[in-house]
């Protein structure tokens, strides 16, 4: 059996968000799972606190958001490929009171139909939807995000 060194794409993702996000690393967002066509994220409610006792804004914002890159570096060439947000709306529906853990998927059609569109114009334009949840499985927030995937150098 050979031994496979490539570490878990969770793994890459916080490393990479780390260098090229380093206020999310700051926040203390970590990708829990990554695989093609899906992601998940978790942020601690601890350090990311608003004036009132939950978990500030922009902290939900950004725990949703970077579902888009992680799921792109699991399902595109990244050699080819890198992902960009275009607009992402926000839908606040409960204060989060605990640490929140964010998902997204994409079909496998839809992660066709990027690749196919991609290879031939050098970009495509998919949408995202996630939803994060509390430690107690509330809803406390839903993200509908318009990501491009494109080509280096274009």
């Amino acid at each position: 059996m050979a031994n496979d060194a490539t570490p878990p794409l969770n793994v890459i993702v916080n490393g990479a968000l780390e260098h090229t996000i380093p206020i999310a690393h700051k926040m203390g967002v970590e990708a829990v799972e990554v695989r093609r066509g899906f992601a998940s994220a978790k942020v601690p409610a601890e350090g990311n606190g608003n004036h009132f006792g939950v978990i500030y804004a922009g902290v939900l914002f950004t725990v949703a958001e970077i579902l888009g890159g992680a799921i792109a570096i699991a399902s595109f060439d990244t050699a080819k490929y890198y992902p960009l947000v275009k607009d992402l709306h926000i839908f606040f529906r409960k204060p989060g009171k605990t640490d929140v853990v964010a998902e997204a998927e994409l079909s496998e059609d839809e992660i066709a139909r990027i690749a196919e569109e991609a290879d031939l114009k050098g970009k495509s334009d998919f949408t995202l939807k996630a939803v994060v949840k509390d430690a107690n499985g509330v809803v406390v927030a839903e993200t509908e995000g318009l990501y491009q995937l494109r080509a280096h150098g274009r």
